[in-house]
């Protein structure tokens, strides 16, 4: 009955969906080419906080716990599981003052109105799955960046979200070339709940009535101890509080 209900609701989300993305984009030029990084920041942070009100039309609510434990002015490596492009949407908006950037696959740094666009000025990184000699130096730069402007790098270890909730292995690569390059950062993990239900029939019709949930766990300082143990530290924390 769900799956029926959504379809007539979908097509009125997707058009308000659309409608931010098209706006936005020309929004988004002016403030990057114009006015400056922190104008651009703004119309990202409002873009994302458009697009979130976007889903209360399917139903959808937020719980964001946690934040009062992130740390100010440090460099941050926000470490969470991935379960759908809504993951991206809240963290933007409800941890906009860290300044997240993300490592994206290259294939959304274009065709994608003002998601494209933001990728490609916003401080993210784009990386070639394929090639992962490539994924390196750019991570590398990625670590600089934060370390230097006290910003924060969103990492989702598993690699691709997950179609059921359950979390996939952590591939720790990525996050290890963060935390050498980035030595004053702190590591924030990030358990997310019940974002794939918003695509548990794919991309439509969407699921409707959910509640999604994210838990920022203690920072863990980066030299605190062995690398090895604070990979492990954090994808029990990560894990840990997924609920299936």
């Amino acid at each position: 009955m769900q799956k029926i209900l959504s379809y007539p609701i979908s097509v009125i989300y997707y058009l308000f969906f659309g409608l931010c993305l098209v706006v936005f984009h020309p929004i988004q030029w002016v403030c990057f080419n114009v006015l400056g990084y922190q104008a651009h920041k703004k119309s990202v942070d409002y873009l994302n906080f458009c697009l979130l009100r976007c889903t209360h039309l399917l139903g959808t609510t937020y719980t964001f716990e946690g934040r009062e434990k992130l740390p100010q002015d440090v460099p941050m490596i926000i470490v969470a599981n991935h379960q759908s492009l809504y993951d991206i949407v809240a963290i933007i908006w409800f941890m906009r003052r860290c300044h997240p950037k993300f490592v994206s696959k290259k294939e959304l740094g274009k065709g994608i109105p003002s998601v494209s666009y933001n990728l490609r000025h916003g401080g993210s990184v784009l990386i070639d799955r394929k090639d992962p000699k490539q994924a390196v130096p750019v991570i590398k730069g990625l670590s600089e960046y934060i370390e230097k402007n006290k910003r924060s790098a969103v990492i989702f270890p598993e690699g691709t979200r997950s179609k059921t909730g359950k979390p996939r292995a952590f591939a720790t690569t990525g996050l290890k070339i963060l935390c050498k390059y980035a030595p004053s950062a702190y590591v924030v993990p990030v358990t997310i709940n019940n974002s794939w239900k918003m695509v548990r029939f794919g991309t439509f019709p969407m699921g409707l009535g959910n509640h999604l949930t994210f838990t920022v766990h203690d920072p863990i300082a980066v030299g605190s101890m062995p690398v090895d143990e604070l990979m492990a530290n954090t994808e029990k924390a990560v894990v840990g509080a997924i609920k299936n």
